[in-house]
């Protein structure tokens, strides 16, 4: 498998937009002429769309790497998986429906939406065939070494065949139900990314030939036999055993054969906040309908015939460029599991005790820690549960007046909810900005909602047409000297859960003017008023972006005075044209820049006369690289932000967002000293060359991993 993999490829946009050699980047255009490049050229750019997917194929590499222990191998296939799921579900169904609606919304690299759905059937196609390569190539035999087997009904033994014959009819028969496909009983509505199996038919006097079980999801799609029982794992697949008895549920004719196929539906909620009157109740509404949108892909596996895809794919409304035949499991992330619960430690990432915060002895109180100091953390080697005390105290503390909080996504059974009711219950004022249209959280974030509403909270929704994607969490305290307010803003969600496999920066303060910034911002949020003017903190959708956008001119300005000059930026997304722009003319001026991208980047770096001065790097480890990052050398005074927001038009004009400097010294090296590590990865690091692909960065000195050398600060020095 190449980690060299083209972006675009596929296209029948004309030459200048995705050619094989844009005439920029093979340098024709400044031998002809002396004018300056068009930074509107599309053949700058990467398509979005096929950006996202190279990111998938580096986590894919990671499941292909052998210096990762085995199951954590079969984790990162398994996330491969989930990504493409909501790839379908999202990014494929919106193009879809451009295309249905003749919208030729072509982005800057020139891609309309017929173009783009082409390029991704041709990439995902590939993507399959390595994923399910690797599957059986790779970790299969070493799964098998290990005692880990994934069997089909045919491989059992007669003991497991007994077995699993008994569990069939005791436990999966009798909750199936075989549906006929003919005119009197249409094609069943079948749920999204549920499995179900086709059964073709024959025999005298039927009046189809095809049939449909579907697999109900009360059923555990894999099925051990006695896991573990002397180091021995064992397991077979639902979908394999309905095959192997489905002819048990069609009497009287003959099943000439049973094939395993999953259809992936549009999962974008359509909300009309504008004309609802009760905005809770209308994501409800469209929850229910999430599972039946339009089918927008279809897997089969590949002993299906031709002529059933065929009928599949007319039933779908689909095409064979939406058809994925698959030879292996359909889903593998139902092997997620199998990943968390085998018992085998030495195939898995060595575990480890984050740092947290000490608090005085005398007091506990985090709050006069943050009074002397403000708090940096960097999850997940600074344990979440600092920020969990932070909450929680003042939920207890008598001196607490109000809380003030964002959620994005929280998780299940989240203690920060629970500690934000208590807090109501006992008499706080307690305020708290739920975002219902966190993607594919709606239904948690209702449920939390609820449990706040009527735990006496103030709970509200947001600005109409805006996503909230800020994260803050404000206290407000009376002290001795007055009123005071503590602050902890995050470049991630308030889940713990996530916050332990998810790199992010926390910060901890009782600044004035930033505290300030965000009561503002707060009041704005709750209440009816214009947007307000703010000091330290900067917000989307309204100054956010032309904050960045003049950081990265002064940069310019300061370089062309002779004065240090530099850019250094962590975003999980680097999309925004005018940004782009923005950069490229900074390289054409001198600016060294430096990004860390860990997802898609539209960005092409390296072109002459364009954006030599640009490096781009994509780490993908153990951990998910989630922060954001903003530094600008600032004629060597140098400025650093922590932010919410990556750097793509949503982030900027559709979402609230917030950017958040670091003022304190210590703090801003702390900082600095993790980006720098970050840049000298080179274990996990790719980088972006101008041709739109990637490549591992050479190995040159000795090896660095950064998120292992994280951990390593993280172990007690043993004394000799």
């Amino acid at each position: 498998m190449s980690s060299t993999a083209r972006i675009g490829q596929v296209s029948d946009a004309p030459k200048g937009r995705r050619g094989e050699a844009p005439h920029i980047l093979n340098g024709t255009s400044s031998a002809k002429t002396t004018t300056a490049p068009d930074l509107s050229d599309p053949s700058l750019y990467n398509n979005r769309e096929l950006s996202l997917l190279e990111y998938n194929q580096r986590v894919l590499e990671e499941a292909d790497d052998e210096s990762n222990p085995l199951l954590e191998r079969l984790r990162f296939l398994c996330i491969v998986a989930g990504n493409l799921d909501v790839f379908f579900e999202v990014r494929v169904a919106g193009l879809k429906q451009q295309r249905q609606s003749h919208l030729s919304l072509a982005g800057a690299d020139g891609m309309g939406p017929s173009d783009q759905l082409a390029a991704i059937s041709s990439r995902v196609q590939q993507m399959v065939n390595d994923t399910y390569r690797i599957w059986r190539e790779r970790l299969v035999p070493a799964l098998e070494e290990n005692n880990i087997f994934f069997l089909r009904c045919d491989e059992l033994t007669p003991e497991e065949k007994h077995y699993y014959n008994d569990y069939f009819l005791k436990s999966v028969h009798p909750v199936l139900t075989p549906l006929a496909v003919d005119p009197v009983h249409p094609f069943p509505q079948l749920l999204n990314k549920s499995l179900n199996v086709a059964v073709e038919l024959e025999g005298e006097n039927i009046s189809t030939n095809l049939g449909v079980v579907q697999v109900p999801h009360i059923l555990p799609r894999l099925l051990p036999y006695r896991a573990g029982e002397r180091g021995m794992y064992r397991y077979i697949f639902i979908g394999n055993l309905i095959q192997s008895h489905v002819d048990s549920l069609f009497h009287g004719v003959t099943v000439k054969g049973a094939y395993q196929f999953r259809v992936t539906r549009n999962s974008n909620l359509y909300l009309d906040e504008e004309e609802t009157d009760n905005f809770l109740e209308t994501v409800e509404h469209e929850l229910r309908k999430r599972s039946r949108g339009d089918a927008v892909r279809l897997e089969v596996q590949s002993d299906c015939p031709k002529h059933i895809a065929d009928q599949l794919l007319q039933t779908f409304g689909l095409t064979e460029e939406d058809l994925y035949t698959v030879e292996g499991p359909i889903n593998f992330l139902r092997l997620m599991t199998v990943a968390e619960q085998v018992d085998r430690p030495d195939l898995k990432f060595r575990p480890f005790v984050p740092t947290r915060v000490t608090l005085p002895e005398h007091t506990q109180d985090i709050f006069s820690q943050i009074r002397s100091k403000p708090i940096l953390l960097h999850h997940p080697y600074d344990s979440f549960e600092t920020v969990l005390d932070f909450i929680r105290q003042a939920a207890e503390d008598p001196q607490v007046m109000a809380i003030k909080q964002t959620l994005y996504r929280t998780g299940k059974n989240s203690p920060i909810v629970a500690a934000l009711a208590e807090a109501s219950e006992s008499g706080k004022q307690v305020t708290v900005v739920i975002e219902l249209k966190a993607s594919f959280e709606e239904a948690a974030n209702i449920k939390w909602a609820r449990m706040l509403q009527e735990a006496g909270a103030h709970v509200v929704y947001g600005i109409t047409g805006l996503i909230t994607r800020a994260k803050l969490a404000l206290v407000v305290r009376r002290e001795e000297n007055g009123i005071r307010r503590y602050l902890h803003l995050g470049t991630g969600n308030y889940n713990p859960t996530t916050a332990r496999v998810y790199e992010d920066f926390g910060l901890l303060t009782c600044d004035p003017t930033i505290t300030g910034d965000t009561a503002e911002l707060f009041n704005w949020l709750t209440g009816v008023s214009l947007f307000p003017e703010l000091n330290k903190i900067k917000a989307a959708p309204k100054g956010l972006h032309e904050f960045i956008l003049s950081l990265i001119e002064r940069e310019v300005r300061h370089v062309s005075d002779g004065k240090p000059a530099g850019i250094y930026v962590k975003v999980n997304a680097l999309v925004d044209q005018d940004v782009i722009k923005a950069l490229y003319s900074a390289s054409q001026a001198g600016v060294k820049i430096r990004l860390l991208v860990r997802g898609v980047c539209c960005l092409r770096p390296g072109i002459p006369g364009v954006s030599e001065n640009i490096s781009v790097r994509s780490i993908v480890g153990r951990f998910l690289e989630h922060s954001r990052v903003y530094r600008f050398e600032n004629a060597g005074n140098p400025e650093i932000y922590l932010a919410s927001a990556d750097w793509t038009a949503r982030n900027f004009l559709r979402r609230v967002e917030i950017s958040c400097p670091v003022e304190d010294p210590s703090l801003r090296n702390q900082v600095q000293n993790i980006f720098d590590t970050y840049w000298n990865d080179n274990a996990k690091a790719r980088e972006l060359l101008a041709e739109a692909t990637y490549v591992r960065v050479p190995a040159e000195g000795p090896r660095l991993d950064a998120q292992a050398s994280f951990l390593e600060r993280l172990r007690p020095v043993t004394k000799t």
